[in-house]
This record gives C-alpha cells, sequence and structure tokens, in this order.
C-alpha cells in the first residue's frame, strides 16, 4: 500500500507541475499539517495556485527555511540577504565569494555573487532612516531589496528629483538605490467601526495580532499606553508609535489567550512559533475587515511614512488589507511573522501591506507566544457512550482550542470497495468539536463529509466509492479529550 501511493502521490505532483516532487512521500502528504490546509483555500485565490501547488509549495518553503537559518550561521559576513524563488521552488543565497557560493549549493540552495552583504545594505537603509527628517512628503516607502542587492525607495512619479536629492542628501550612495516611481499612498488600516475584533475606548476597531502570555500584541498605532479594550477587555501596557508600531494589549481575568489564527473559513490556524520566513515566502494575514488573505514577502527591513512619521523595520508585502485590518496576525505556514501595520490600495484591485514583525515585540516587552491552539487543554474523561449509538473501532485524544487531529493515528487507510464509512465523535460538555470526513482526491485530501454543529457531539455518514480516507478532529472551541468511533467499507 505505501509504494503504491507514493506513486499516485509522485505522479500528482508531476501532474501538476509541480517544481519538486521530492518529499512528498505516502506519510508526508496525507499528514500534513492542519496549518498547511487551512491555508490552501485562500493561497489558490490569492496567489493563482491549485491545490497541489500550493500543497508543493508550502512543503518548499519549509524547507527553504531550515536552509535558511543553517546557511545564515555558515556564511555569517559573506552573506548578501537570502529569498525564496517560487519559480525554481527553492532558496535563494546572495553570497560574495565562490567559496560561500558552494556551501550554499552543498545545502540545497541556489547561489548568486553579489557586490553588497545584507549587513551592508542594512547600514546604507540605517542612513536613509536617520535622515527621515529631511525626506519629502512625496516618498512613501524605502526598503533593502535582497535579489536587487540594493535599497529600493518609491517616490511619486512627479517627483523623483527630490527623492533622489534626499537620497544624495543623506549621504547614501546613489548606485546604491533605485528610485522607483509609485502611487502608493500608505496610511494606518484603522478608522472602519464596525469580525476577530476588538475596540479600543468608545469604539475604534482594530484586529487582534497574536496571543501572548497575559494577552496579545498588535500595532501600537490602535491605542495609546493605558488605553482599554472591550471584547476582549483589558488595557494597552505598552504602545510606540511611530518609529515602531507595535502594541501589547494586557487582558483582563475570563479571557483565554488561544495560539491560533481566525482563517474566516470557520476555522483556525496553530501559531507553532515565530521563526523569520525568507523574502519571497508567502505570507497570510487575518483581519477583522477583510478576512483572511495571502500573497507574498517582498521585503523586510522596510520603511513606510506615514502622516504620523516614518516607521522603519517593516515587512514589506503584496497582501491586501483594508482599515480595521490594523494589528491584525501574518503568518507564514504555522510561523507568526507579523502584525498589521498600514499600507496601500485594497481587497478588490490589490495592494501594498507593511507589518511590525512579531519577534521584535516580543523582545520589546518580553513576551512569550501562545502557540498550538493555545493554553493546556482542561482535563477530561472522554466520554464512553458516543453519539448515534456508534459502534465500531476507538480513537481518543486531546485538543486545544482551536487544534485539529488526524485519525487514524494521524495517517489513513484504505478501502478497496464502495461502502458507508460513519463516524461518531464527542468531545466535552461545553465545547464545539467539529468532524470531517476527507478523501485523497490524487492530489490533496478534499472535505466529503463533514459534522459542523454547534456542540460538542457530530456523527457523519457517508457512502463512497474505493479510495484511501481519513477522519480530522477539530474543537473549533474548547478543548478537551474526545472519543471518536469508525466504521468502514
Amino acid at each position: 500500500m505505501a509504494r503504491r501511493i507514493t506513486a499516485l502521490l509522485a505522479a500528482a505532483v508531476a501532474t501538476g507541475g509541480a517544481v519538486v516532487a521530492v518529499g512528498l512521500s505516502a506519510e508526508a502528504a496525507p499528514s500534513a499539517p492542519a496549518a498547511a490546509e487551512s491555508m490552501s483555500a485562500a493561497m489558490q485565490r490569492d496567489l493563482g495556485l491549485d491545490a497541489a501547488r500550493a500543497a508543493a509549495r508550502l512543503s518548499n518553503e519549509d524547507r527553504a527555511g531550515k536552509a535558511d537559518r543553517t546557511l545564515r550561521k555558515q556564511l555569517s559576513g559573506r552573506l548578501g540577504g537570502t529569498w525564496y524563488d517560487a519559480g525554481r521552488g527553492k532558496l535563494v543565497v546572495g553570497v560574495t565569494d565562490n567559496s560561500a557560493a558552494a556551501t550554499a549549493r552543498a545545502a540545497g540552495a541556489d547561489a548568486v555573487v553579489v557586490g553588497r552583504t545584507e549587513a551592508q545594505l542594512d547600514e546604507l537603509k540605517a542612513t536613509l532612516d536617520a535622515n527621515q527628517a529631511r525626506s519629502p512628503r512625496t516618498v512613501a516607502s524605502w526598503y533593502v531589496d535582497l535579489p536587487g542587492n540594493r535599497i529600493v525607495l518609491k517616490s511619486r512619479g512627479t517627483a523623483l528629483a527630490a527623492a533622489r536629492a534626499f537620497v544624495a542628501a543623506s549621504g547614501v550612495p546613489a548606485d546604491a538605490v533605485s528610485v522607483e516611481a509609485s502611487d502608493e499612498a500608505p496610511r494606518k488600516l484603522i478608522d472602519v467601526v464596525g469580525g476577530n475584533a476588538y475596540y479600543i475606548g468608545s469604539g475604534t476597531r482594530c484586529s487582534v495580532g497574536f496571543s501572548v502570555n497575559g494577552g496579545f500584541v498588535t500595532a501600537g498605532h490602535c491605542g495609546t499606553s493605558g488605553a482599554s479594550t472591550t471584547q476582549p477587555s483589558g488595557s494597552f501596557a505598552g504602545s510606540s508609535f511611530p518609529g515602531n508600531d507595535y502594541a501589547f494589549v494586557r487582558v483582563a481575568a475570563g479571557n483565554t489567550p488561544v495560539g491560533a489564527v481566525n482563517n474566516y473559513s470557520g476555522g483556525r490556524v496553530a501559531v507553532a512559533g515565530s521563526t523569520d520566513a525568507p523574502v519571497g515566502s508567502s505570507i497570510c494575514r487575518s483581519g477583522s475587515t477583510t478576512g483572511w488573505h495571502c500573497g507574498t514577502i517582498a521585503a523586510r527591513n522596510a520603511s513606510v511614512t506615514y502622516a504620523e512619521g516614518t516607521i522603519t523595520g517593516l515587512i514589506r508585502t503584496n497582501v491586501c488589507a483594508e482599515p480595521g485590518d490594523s494589528g491584525g496576525s501574518a503568518i507564514s505556514g504555522s510561523q507568526a511573522q507579523g502584525v498589521t501595520s498600514g499600507g496601500s490600495g485594497n481587497c478588490t484591485s490589490g495592494g501594498t501591506t507593511y507589518f511590525q514583525p512579531v519577534n521584535e515585540i516580543l523582545q520589546a516587552y518580553g513576551l512569550t507566544l501562545v502557540t498550538n491552539g493555545g493554553g493546556t487543554p482542561p482535563t477530561t474523561t472522554p466520554p464512553t457512550t458516543p453519539p448515534g449509538n456508534c459502534t465500531g473501532t476507538a480513537y481518543t485524544g486531546t485538543l486545544a482550542g482551536g487544534g485539529s487531529a488526524i485519525q487514524p493515528g494521524n495517517s489513513y487507510y484504505q478501502t478497496t470497495a464502495s461502502g458507508t464509512h460513519r463516524g461518531c465523535l464527542t468531545g466535552p460538555a461545553g465545547t464545539d468539536f467539529d468532524l470531517y470526513l476527507q478523501k485523497w482526491n490524487g492530489s490533496a485530501w478534499a472535505n466529503v463529509a463533514s459534522g459542523t454543529t454547534p456542540t460538542n457531539s457530530e456523527t457523519v455518514s457517508y457512502s463512497g466509492t474505493a479510495g484511501y480516507y481519513r477522519w480530522q478532529v477539530h474543537a473549533y472551541s474548547g478543548g478537551g479529550s474526545y472519543t471518536l468511533r469508525v466504521t468502514r467499507p
């Protein structure tokens, strides 16, 4: 069976035109992380991918991220930056000599010899940051362009000369900066009241970023230190804007931080950590105005100018956002990246959005992310009487709120004949647990039946043809131990 499904998966990847098929084994593809599965639909919509290419991209980006962390340590002062090349499906490393290029290629990355190190580019950009007071209002932003090994400065097309004069007055060499015409008009995304939202003072709405010990992080422009919040209730324990755009909201008793992000399609993406994704990686954003949207990371260490001043050290992306999305989560795979600061455009025509890196916020306030669905699940005993008078093989487990599990045993099963698949799930009292039956369609796992009532018990029955199947248990609200009883053809 393992050899057969491996062949099926390899054929599906080849047919889908994915860059590489290496690593998509019988176990790897069927037991892909729940976070990757929940992102697939948004990536298909926003990045123009089909399900197979979305799955392959997430797998390739995960490998690229691991190589990135290793090579950054090995290359040190010879590193000209790293970025993910979606066309080749792999990490590209800028290096300053051929020896470093050989090291990068030995780690499975592509290498390009460049003239400036990443540290030198950051120094040039810091020089522009230090002279931001001289920047004309017609300059919207500037950032480190790693693939181009330069600084890119965005300015209104009618004022390019003024932008070049700003560069010269700052003492940055003209050949290190590309001045480009742009109609960007960045603004804070806060002014729509109205979601996964929270409210400040008399009713201004922003979006929760990521849960941390004691509360959550969000954008600094959403509120000043001491400002009160509702839904959840709390207060701003710290806020920095402009210069930075981050804040920490300490929530009141009775509010439980959960390590997950709302994907606005009835589920949550569990947060596993906050490892920085390379430039070029996909990134998805959640906000209370426009919900869940995806794009790619265009640059890190970007500066953007709002009416209140310049913000430095941001992540620049082509994800869309609108007012009210401010403060919301940006995540790559299962790794938190940042909170929504602002940008230009909208989710009808597209746009540019900037994010305050989450790791800087955690360091500034000494905070720790709440991860993997959040908190410690309550101690409960699995019910002994499943709903619907179900019999069959029993599987048990424990989930935190927002978490998901795959049964049987984080794997799948094969049926060789048509017949009925029946599953009966019971979770702890007072929770909302959902149940999904999924079938391998040749390129991805597809839901073929589900039970999603607002209760702790679900019964699913499906008459299906021969194939590969699995069950997904999802703790939509609340957590604890569950029992799933399954019969199959």
